[in-house]
Formats: C-alpha cells, structure tokens, sequence
C-alpha cells in the first residue's frame, strides 16, 4: 500500500495549481478540482502504482517526476514514459473496472496533488471540457510509451541515455538533477556497467558532468545531437509531445 512521508495541506491544494494540466482547465472547473484535492509529499523509490492494482487516487504532480516502467516476470524493467507537472497519474481510474497496467515510481522527490478516485470519476462525468482534455492527453501519452518502448528495442544505449536526460531536463526545467546508476539501468532497461560505460561516453564529450549520482547537463544542443530522434518526437513541442494537449 502507498505511504506518503507527510501531507502538507489537506484543504489547501487551490494555493497549488503548478501542475499544468490542471492550469489548463477553466478556472471555475480547476477551482472545483483543486477543492477536492490535497497536497502530498513524496520520496524517491516510492511506488505509486503497481501492475494489476485498482487505483484509489489520481494524481497530479507538482514538483516531483514518475517513472512509468513496464514490468516483465515481476522483475524485470523498462521505463516507458515519464510523468511530471505536465500530466498526470491514474488515468485509468475513469475505468474502475480496469487496473493499472505499468508501474509508477517516484524518480525525483517532491509533491503531487492527489484526488479520490471516485470523486475524480465524478467530476469527470460532469465536466465535458475535464473529458477532453484528458482524451487528448491520454493519447499523447500513449503515443510517447509506443514511441518510447520503439527506441528502447532498436537505438543504441548512449543515444537512449541522452533521450532519457533530455526528457528529465525538460520536466524537471533544470539542468541539474539526481538519478543514480541504478535508477538509469531501471530506466533503460540495462545492466549499470552498460550505463557507466554510456555516461562516460557523455562525460568525454563534455556534454554532461555526473558525479555520484549528480548530473548536470553541460551542453543541451550537443546533447540533443547525440539523442536519437525519438527525443524531437516526445519533446514537449515536439508532433507527439504532451505541450500539444494544453494549446
């Protein structure tokens, strides 16, 4: 069961509306969501979600980033799309009759907004701008872990390890950020000695610094050369990216 390492306001979520897919609702609707939402903190490693389970939340983030992993043999894993204060998370509590179907952890620290998934359902049933908004963003999303699990399976490693940072820069609008090599590995679906080797690649061409887990982005235009193309695709202003949904 999830566990949140603390709640920072239980009726204060309307002060919060950071996350940008509640920012592009009308605000009489956003007003109407953010009063039922609360705003909760979590950490790095935290499960949101699991394959199988029936969500009881939905979740916007704010400041935080998710990993959306697709589970093999209960094992074995590959990021397939990564969540932060453009989307959201949960989306198939619309259906209850349908459980998750990808894991969802936390990447980076930070907070999300979280809502009832049955007041969701509700509110959803009585705001036709809410159902289409969340159609479009349901398929943009769905579109980048198509276009995501395609890379994974036919780009080389250092040109995905450069996709993957490009994309964490741009939720997180930072050019520095944590990820540790197992959180990498996780990501790409590699052992780390392969993450070590694509990061080092990086390092020589000074396009990135990475230090025990710290990574700075040196030079993004550079970077953006080394990624393959997916990363142009899925970027937010990109044909499949998620800064469609919110124009």
């Amino acid at each position: 069961m999830l566990t949140y390492a603390a709640t920072d306001e239980q009726h204060g979520a309307a002060r919060l509306p950071q996350n940008l897919l509640l920012a592009a609702l009308p605000e009489p609707e956003r007003a109407q969501m953010l009063a039922q939402c609360d705003s909760v903190r979590v950490q790095a490693g935290q499960a949101l979600f699991e394959p199988g389970q029936m969500p009881g939340c939905m979740y916007f983030p704010i400041d935080t980033l998710v990993s959306l992993l697709a589970v093999a043999d209960g094992r074995m894993m590959l990021e397939v799309g990564v969540v932060g204060r453009e989307g959201m998370l949960g989306a198939s509590v619309i259906r209850p009759d349908r459980p998750v179907q990808l894991r969802a952890v936390v990447q980076r620290a930070g907070r999300l907004l979280r809502v009832d998934a049955a007041c969701f359902g509700r509110l959803f049933e009585e705001m036709p701008v809410l159902q289409q908004l969340l159609q479009r963003y349901t398929d943009a999303l769905l579109a980048q872990v198509i276009q995501i699990a395609v890379c994974s399976r036919f780009h080389m490693l250092e040109a995905r390890l450069a996709r993957s940072l490009l994309i964490t820069r741009d939720r997180l609008q930072s050019e520095k950020f944590h990820l540790t090599h197992e959180s990498l590995a996780q990501m790409l679906g590699v052992r780390r000695v392969g993450v070590t080797k694509a990061a080092s690649a990086l390092q020589e061409k000074k396009l990135i610094g990475y230090s025990r887990g710290n990574i700075e982005i040196l030079d993004g235009g550079g970077l953006e050369q080394v990624s393959c193309r997916c990363y142009g695709l899925v970027r937010d202003d990109g044909v499949l990216g998620l800064g469609q949904v919110l124009r």
